[in-house]
């Protein structure tokens, strides 16, 4: 149990210094990363608490929610180098 909050305790320590790189970054992508490592933390609080408790229902949450984590940051890369989530024409291409 003592190993369970340390781990927690130094995994919230990196939450918060990504926070801060969420609000203070200079550029889009900084903050874009900052979501993704937050999401990427997240999903290890859910696993070692998971792993703790012995309910491995929290394992499978925190592999649901990796995957949501890794399709919206696609998604949100996608829409700030194309301004658009759907496909594009030829002619919007051109331009």
């Amino acid at each position: 149990m003592v190993m369970f909050l340390a781990i927690t305790a130094a995994l919230f320590v990196a939450v918060l210094l990504v926070l801060v790189r969420l609000f203070v970054g200079p550029t889009l992508y900084d903050r874009v990363l900052a979501v993704n490592t937050f999401g990427t933390l997240t999903v290890l609080i859910l696993s070692s608490l998971g792993f703790v408790t012995e309910r491995p229902d929290f394992l499978d949450i925190a592999m649901l929610y990796a995957l949501i984590n890794f399709v919206s940051t696609i998604a949100i890369l996608k829409f700030f180098r194309y301004r658009t989530f759907g496909r594009t024409t030829a002619s919007q291409e051109e331009a």
